[in-house]
């Protein structure tokens, strides 16, 4: 049976990928999917960096502005949303392109990995009342002597991941990061061009800065305000989000208004790092070096198409 065609564009926070991902949509005529686990929820748009409506340019998007702040979103409901949009997608006779920066999900999706979970056993009962009582830290610590790998690339605030990976190993004797490695492996069901869009680090932190400062202008406190009115709280997964949990300790009092802001550009930068860990670790990237095209989206574009058709994708 044939694979069905699933273009990737990825790469690291404020690279540049709405922009580009709108003219690809338009040349090979695709239909978006969001792989952001922020650009999810409605009232959540200067924080996550959401494309605007007329930004879309008439091209559909899927997985954006879907859920309410308060509602659960992880990798399986992530995969679940994902698929139903390709399937409306390909009726449309046109092909799914996933836009955006976790990793984790393209990777689920792209993989066709089961993370599908057995009912909650005891002993995560016990692990989650222990986050709650001695913190996420103390959790990470103990994944990090049983399974480093997993440690390393968890970060400890999702300590719900923390949580699983700790349950997996108890409950199989055997390493997440194990079990993950070997889903990954597997082959593909999808036919795939997974586009990784990169920069220089001093170029790629220069702009991560510029665009905390464009946010902070456009209303970011003032959005993170209105969500706590509506009892949005960071104890939610959609509050974990950058932006909003520093934002959050400033108006609870934790941090002055420019050491929230400071921090705000330190875990962005962070995360940009970790985030280009994951993409090298990633089988089957193509690489794009802004630097390469010369900055000029056009060069890019045409790059992407050549590969695409050499796939004979298009």
């Amino acid at each position: 049976m044939e694979k069905e065609p699933l273009v990737i564009l990825t790469g690291p926070t404020a690279i540049g990928k709405t922009k580009l991902s709108i003219a690809l949509a338009k040349a090979i005529g695709g239909e978006i999917i969001s792989a952001d686990s922020m650009q999810v929820y409605k009232h959540m748009d200067i924080g996550s960096a959401k494309i605007r409506p007329d930004e879309m340019q008439g091209v559909p998007h899927y997985l954006v502005d879907e859920l309410e702040p308060w509602e659960e979103f992880h990798v399986v409901r992530f995969q679940q949303m994902a698929k139903a949009a390709m399937e409306k997608i390909r009726s449309h006779g046109h092909i799914p392109i996933l836009v955006g920066g976790t990793g984790f999900y393209i990777q689920a999706l792209v993989g066709d990995v089961d993370f599908t979970e057995n009912a909650a056993s005891d002993y995560r009962k016990e692990l989650e009342r222990r986050a709650e009582e001695e913190g996420g830290h103390v959790l990470h610590e103990e994944l990090r002597k049983v399974d480093e790998k997993s440690a390393e690339m968890i970060h400890e605030n999702n300590v719900k991941r923390v949580i699983r990976a700790l349950e997996f190993y108890r409950l199989t004797g055997r390493k997440i990061s194990e079990h993950n490695e070997k889903q990954r492996k597997q082959n593909s069901p999808y036919q795939f061009a997974y586009f990784v869009l990169n920069d220089d680090r001093a170029k790629l932190y220069a702009r991560i800065e510029q665009r905390i400062d464009e946010m902070m202008e456009e209303g970011l406190l003032e959005e993170v305000t209105v969500l706590r009115e509506m009892g949005c709280h960071r104890g939610m997964v959609s509050m974990q989000g950058l932006g909003y949990k520093e934002l959050l300790a400033y108006l609870d009092g934790e941090y002055s208004l420019p050491e929230a802001v400071a921090r705000l550009k330190r875990d962005t930068r962070h995360f940009a790092k970790r985030q280009l860990t994951w993409f090298r670790r990633e089988k089957d990237v193509i690489w794009l070096d802004k630097s390469e095209y010369g900055y000029e989206e056009e060069r890019i574009l045409a790059r992407m198409l050549e590969l695409l058709q050499e796939k004979e994708m298009i």
